[in-house]
């Protein structure tokens, strides 16, 4: 096990104390459900914006896994939530592209989003996966049920600026990125609008927190370095 593995950790956003996001959050309220799942690898990570998404989002919903029980992710996607009526509507949407073929690992073409669904953003479950493309991707071929969903589809995709991991392609945004941009769309919160601009300043805050730590480590590993070098001419 290694020093890092035995740091203790926040029971909120599961970080070493030393790199706790708990600070950064601002907590926002929004009409549209959030539920976000995360595939194991994700959990661990420096960089997980998945969890401070979950901290900043009010009543959203986090679940890590690759393939879920069928009946518990129907549960998840349709089932109304404990804060909400039993008789409440409820309707999953995906976020994700337009999936090309892929033979190794194949998706059902997934049905329209009805029209009359955007003008009805507090019934509306936005379901995001967190993960590389294709981990994703894996999620979303592993669990039918998910392929059965809509997807929304971003308009005006902006130029990400999660600068800590290399992207492909100016418009690929992260997870985080992605779902702000997906519950702005979806109850119309222009630029503007206060609770889209916490969750980027939370966001933007933990770029700056994880570029600061990974500074430090780097300038006390040159200095632990240097002391070798002296100790051992």
């Amino acid at each position: 096990m290694s020093s890092a593995s035995r740091r203790p950790l926040c029971s909120a956003c599961l970080r070493p104390h030393s790199a706790c996001l708990c600070p950064l959050v601002q907590t926002v309220h929004s009409q549209v459900q959030l539920l976000i799942l995360q595939h194991p690898m994700e959990v661990g990570h420096a960089k997980n914006t998945a969890r401070l998404l979950h901290l900043c989002v009010h009543g959203s919903r986090l679940h890590a896994g690759e393939v879920f029980d069928g009946e518990q992710l129907n549960a998840w996607l349709h089932a109304p939530w404990p804060d909400l009526s039993t008789d409440a509507v409820v309707r999953p949407v995906l976020l994700y592209p337009p999936t090309p073929p892929d033979p190794q690992l194949p998706v059902t073409a997934p049905p329209a989003l009805p029209g009359d669904w955007l003008g009805q953003p507090a019934s509306l479950r936005l379901v995001v996966l967190d993960g590389t493309w294709r981990k994703s991707r894996k999620m979303l071929y592993l669990n039918p049920a998910l392929q059965q969903l809509p997807r929304l589809q971003l308009h005006g995709v902006l130029q990400g600026r999660y600068t800590i991991r290399k992207a492909h392609a100016p418009d690929q945004l992260s997870s985080f990125e992605a779902a702000v941009q997906a519950l702005a769309q979806l109850q119309s919160w222009g630029d503007e609008h206060v609770g889209r601009q916490q969750l980027m300043q939370s966001f933007d805050a933990a770029i700056t927190q994880h570029q600061q730590l990974q500074a430090a480590s780097h300038s006390a590993s040159h200095k632990r370095q240097g002391a070798e070098v002296l100790l051992n001419p």
